[in-house]
């Protein structure tokens, strides 16, 4: 319900450009934004600890750790390990080889990584950072080929801006002709028969959370590119559509599939890391559409019961188990993440009250808590389709992937951009 509340309804187009509500309000919360994890500033944990209460009583970041975080996990990013063998990973476990730190493989892990590393850019304007994504895109475009599968088109996510950067004509042209194919490919035999996008033609059939950020991340940013109006809606539309077909009217929370044709949610998995491909996929997909296309109440108002349902799982030390309704599941690191950076973004845009800031602050310690001295995110698992049981999630090997670190750098970037905003405007006052 959102009954009475400002946050009912679509948000004005620019509103809360201005941060410093977000921390100023959690001074009132910070009791919340601590409790279970144990860390205060001057102890051992320090390294680990993303945010402090000093002694006035307001919340602030410790900056300077987030960006040494950052950083670390970039630099990860770009070693290129390899993921595990078959003969190391367990029954369950789907292509640990590639899905793992390939940086040169296009597909999607490769994917989330360039959109994260990408967004890192354009939070702290680093030149190193944009020549290395010139280079990667100019070592691995080759690759780049039209097939029937969401997850290839994750990559393309950076060219609209990779256009902007550079002006090479190379970007756009390559965006608007893959974003056309898609829209125009993915016909009657490529949806449900609500219209929604298949996940790929392996899974024909089957509507998937993953799709949101897999496809339809670039898909948004080539329409704001080109101010293409009817792109732009067929985007809302799917946005919409998928949360209406995957939300679990009891809960909140999104099913990780759907089976057109069975008409169930498959295996039934509240997944995390599907989930957080919503959370953290709808404001950026948002941010870039919707001052060319009317976003539905229903849109919001769905993203924050999902958003709500969540946050009611989060573990006392900030993080969600990989299975949110089974505690006695390891919990997982990159969906956490997603959570964090996506209800941090999420607030900036007008889409969240400011309050859900300090639930994701306390995921981000968590997070954080799991970075290792080498910049490895660890606790993520392993590459993950709809299993055939709610069991078989909690039986995935967990390793470093390009789309944990992807996911915990999109957290660490929209965190650095908040408080170094939030700063510079303290200063001018």
């Amino acid at each position: 319900m959102c009954s009475g509340s400002s946050f009912c309804g679509a948000p004005k187009p620019g509103a809360w450009t201005n941060t410093d509500f977000i921390w100023n309000s959690l001074s009132s919360k910070k009791s919340e934004v601590t409790r279970g994890t144990g860390l205060r500033f001057g102890e051992k944990q320090k390294k680990y600890t993303a945010s402090r209460i000093d002694g006035m009583g307001a919340n602030e970041m410790d900056l300077s750790l987030v960006q040494e975080k950052a950083q670390k996990v970039y630099e990860y990013m770009k070693r290129g390990n390899a993921g595990l063998t078959r003969e190391t990973a367990n029954a369950v476990d789907h292509d640990p080889a590639s899905w793992g730190m390939d940086i040169e493989d296009w597909d999607w892990n490769a994917g989330v990584g360039m959109i994260a590393i990408s967004d890192y850019y354009e939070k702290t304007r680093k030149p190193e950072v944009l020549e290395y994504m010139v280079n990667w895109v100019a070592r691995n475009k080759h690759q780049c080929e039209k097939r029937d599968h969401v997850n290839y088109l994750t990559p393309l996510a950076i060219y609209p801006d990779m256009h902007l950067r550079t002006s090479e004509p190379y970007y756009r042209e390559t965006a608007v002709e893959y974003a056309d194919w898609v829209v125009t490919n993915a016909g009657r035999s490529k949806r449900s028969k609500e219209g929604v996008f298949y996940h790929g033609a392996s899974v024909s059939g089957e509507v998937w959370a993953d799709t949101v950020f897999m496809a339809l991340v670039f898909l948004s940013r080539t329409a704001k590119l080109t101010a293409n109006v009817n792109m732009a809606e067929q985007v809302n539309k799917q946005l919409l559509a998928h949360m209406q077909l995957l939300q679990d009217e009891k809960t909140g929370v999104l099913y990780h599939g759907f089976h057109c044709e069975g008409n169930h949610h498959m295996s039934g998995a509240l997944w995390t890391r599907g989930n957080s491909w919503v959370v953290i996929g709808a404001p950026m997909i948002l941010e870039s559409i919707r001052e060319m296309t009317k976003v539905p109440d229903e849109t919001y108002a769905r993203y924050r019961r999902l958003v709500d349902g969540i946050l009611k799982y989060q573990a006392p030390n900030g993080l969600w188990h990989t299975v949110m309704t089974r505690p006695d599941f390891y919990q997982e690191t990159s969906g956490s993440a997603g959570f964090a950076g996506g209800i941090m973004k999420a607030v900036r845009l007008h889409m969240l009250e400011p309050g859900t800031m300090a639930n994701a602050l306390k995921a981000m310690e968590g997070v954080i808590a799991q970075i290792n001295p080498e910049g490895a995110v660890e606790g993520v698992s392993g590459g993950t389709p709809i299993m055939p049981t709610i069991d078989a999630y909690g039986k995935l090997t967990r390793y470093p992937t390009l789309y944990g670190q992807g996911l915990t750098l999109l957290m660490l970037s929209e965190c650095i951009f908040q408080e170094e905003s939030r700063r510079t405007r303290n200063q001018v006052v």
